[in-house]
């Protein structure tokens, strides 16, 4: 057995442990000591009654007040008489030195530890009803940018940050990318988002919302999976439902978060949400424009709203109740959305309306129906027309092109193809993580460079219906990675108009400070991946319907946004008001919502290619054979 501590050793570990609790017990041991040092020379001048030269000898008291006077200034030693009082009191003075020098120091090292621990960020958050980002990604400027926008109203908005990074770093890296309004500030703090003790730091109990970002880790689903379980497990959690908007990177892992978490989250596949866009952008021209309008705050969004006003109405007639605002769907008081629902939908107490408008304070529902409105005679009848095998091609490669393959192929004829060209040294190997779920689409692959024009003259890319540029941003920077995807476009671009020929062409960038200069190009489409994913991201954790209503958009088996010419609709060149287009939509079972101009003058800020969604709907327009209706409908 081991021998038992002495006395002396038990008096040393408790001094050892005071004197490594910090500088408050440093400078209580010093107090301390300094009170028994001038208790000790006041009772030796009390006892050998030493006193100035010419005064009476002092009293304990006043003999203490004497020398803790010298002690706390050394100058008051210069007025004493009396070498035997100056000798004692030079003892206090000497000593008083010594610990006003360690109680500077003391100080001093208290006051770093203090910033250091600031400038770690852990200090706890006392904001409400603020917006917390857990985790770090090159989204996140993007992010806050949004919700910037979306709160632009708002007096006083505040977004927290928590990831595993310096604090001071964050601050630098969001100063550098972003310019704040007045009313908005961002608060850093460092931390780990899957423990329970950090997120206490950012203060859940109080938030408005919740965004997990995607870390850059190699596995970051099973992070976010242990944030959503460390927020909707923690014992001294609010009764209150939290807002949690995640981005997952698998559909499985998705689901799983989905289960944990119920209606208190809504899961983002990025990936799925990326490849099912670029899909459509390929077979439909400028559909990536309608996509950012719908995303982005600074447009038009999509609001679900309760509106009494139209308890009873079928879904068509409603269709022309709005003068502000357009009716695109439904979500009943389960979440459950359904897009372009039969036109003998009846809204009842418990459905609301999603429509798209500006703000939510335009929206307005007329007591009649608009009927009066409507241009009857320029309404043309549906022309059916059949589909056609179609031929698709792929330059470059990441890990989204499995998902795109697999999504093409259920909107392809029989006899489709689709051919992949990338410069990757495992493309054999990676090839084979593709699956198709049809056999309408068959697949080719070739190992080359689509940064040479010599490949793409061995390619004939004239001959293709649709090519997709994707970016290398899986084996290369995102700047290296849009500027090979810029060479691909110039070069695709020059063959276009040596043959005065034009070909739809989509291309993938990953930054969006490249769209600007992808322009030069002429591509048809341009989809900036880290862009959509921060919109969505944004959008859920304001709207608790949007990732259902995207998902909804997106799944080939409901209704999905399409491009129709406008000529199939309404007279071409013949003035009509948007409530004929409306009609002419609704009896071919579509919701008609926007249109797209080819070449109109009007001036586009903000870069939408012509697209005008929630139009006005008395405004006349002549539409030619090259404008297009934009309608949800079914494939």
């Amino acid at each position: 057995m081991s021998q038992k501590p002495t006395k002396i050793q038990r008096l040393r570990y408790a001094f050892d442990n005071t004197m490594a609790a910090g500088p408050i017990a440093l400078t209580g041991w010093l107090g301390l000591a300094s009170l028994i040092v001038i208790g000790i020379i006041a009772l030796i001048i009390v006892l050998a009654q030493i006193a100035p030269a010419g005064a009476s000898p002092l009293g304990f008291a006043e003999a203490f007040w004497e020398s803790l006077m010298r002690a706390l200034d050394a100058g008051t030693l210069g007025g004493d008489v009396g070498w035997g009082f100056r000798l004692i009191m030079l003892i206090v003075t000497l000593w008083g030195i010594f610990v006003v020098s360690s109680l500077i120091g003391i100080l001093s090292a208290g006051v770093q530890q203090k910033l250091d621990e600031l400038r770690k960020g852990r200090s706890i958050v006392l904001e409400q009803g603020h917006t917390i980002i857990l985790n770090w990604s090159a989204s996140i400027a993007d992010i806050i940018q949004q919700l910037c926008v979306a709160h632009a109203g708002v007096h006083r908005y505040r977004v927290v940050v928590m990831a595993n990074k310096d604090k001071v770093a964050m601050e630098d890296e969001l100063a550098a990318k972003l310019t704040l309004p007045k009313n908005v500030k961002v608060i850093c703090r460092s931390g780990d988002p899957t423990d329970l003790t950090d997120l206490q730091i950012v203060n859940l109990q109080d938030s408005d919302s919740i965004i997990i970002l995607a870390s850059d880790t190699p596995d970051p689903d099973s992070q976010s999976i242990k944030s959503v379980l460390a927020i909707t497990n923690d014992p001294k959690r609010r009764k209150a439902p939290y807002r949690i908007a995640a981005e997952f990177r698998s559909n499985a892992n998705a689901a799983i978060a989905k289960d944990l978490a119920g209606a208190e989250i809504q899961a983002v596949q990025a990936d799925d949400l990326l490849s099912r866009i670029i899909v459509q952008c390929c077979r439909q021209a400028g559909l990536s424009a309608v996509y950012s309008e719908l995303l982005d705050f600074e447009g038009c969004e999509i609001y679900t709203i309760a509106m009494p006003e139209l308890h009873g109405r079928r879904y068509g007639d409603a269709l022309m109740s709005f003068d502000q605002g357009a009716l695109i769907g439904v979500c009943d008081d389960a979440g459950a959305v359904t897009l372009n629902p039969p036109a003998d939908y009846r809204f009842t107490p418990k459905i609301r309306a999603l429509v798209i408008a500006e703000d939510k304070s335009s929206i307005r529902v007329n007591a009649g129906l608009n009927a009066a409105r409507i241009d009857a005679e320029s309404i043309r009848e549906r022309i059916h027309t059949g589909f056609l095998p179609e031929r698709t091609l792929i330059l470059g490669w990441n890990h989204r092109v499995p998902a795109i393959a697999a999504e093409l192929s259920r909107y392809m004829q029989k006899g489709s193809s689709l051919t992949i060209v990338a410069d990757i040294d495992d493309l054999e190997k990676r090839t084979a993580q593709i699956v198709l779920p049809t056999r309408n689409m068959s697949v080719f692959f070739v190992h080359a460079d689509a940064t040479q024009n010599a490949t793409l003259h061995r390619l004939n890319v004239l001959s293709y219906d649709h090519i997709v540029v994707m970016s290398y941003c899986d084996h290369m920077d995102l700047q290296a990675a849009d500027t090979r995807t810029l060479v691909t476009l110039l070069h695709l671009r020059g063959l276009t108009k040596k043959a005065q020929k034009r070909l739809n062409i989509v291309s993938e960038m990953a930054d969006v400070r490249n769209r600007e200069l992808a322009d030069i190009t002429k591509a048809d489409d341009f989809v900036v991946s880290n862009r959509l994913v921060s919109q969505m991201l944004a959008q859920a954790s304001e709207n608790e319907a949007a990732a259902a209503i995207f998902r909804d958009l997106l799944d080939e088996e409901g209704a999905e946004i399409y491009m129709r010419p406008a000529n199939e609709y309404v007279t071409p060149d013949q003035p009509v008001n948007f409530f004929t287009i409306i009609e002419s939509a609704r009896r071919r079972g579509e919701t008609a919502f926007g249109y797209l101009r080819k070449g109109n003058a009007t001036p586009d800020p903000r870069n939408l290619s012509g697209v005008v969604l929630n139009p006005s709907k008395t405004e006349r327009i002549a539409y030619s054979k090259n404008d297009f209706i934009i309608v949800l409908a079914a494939a």
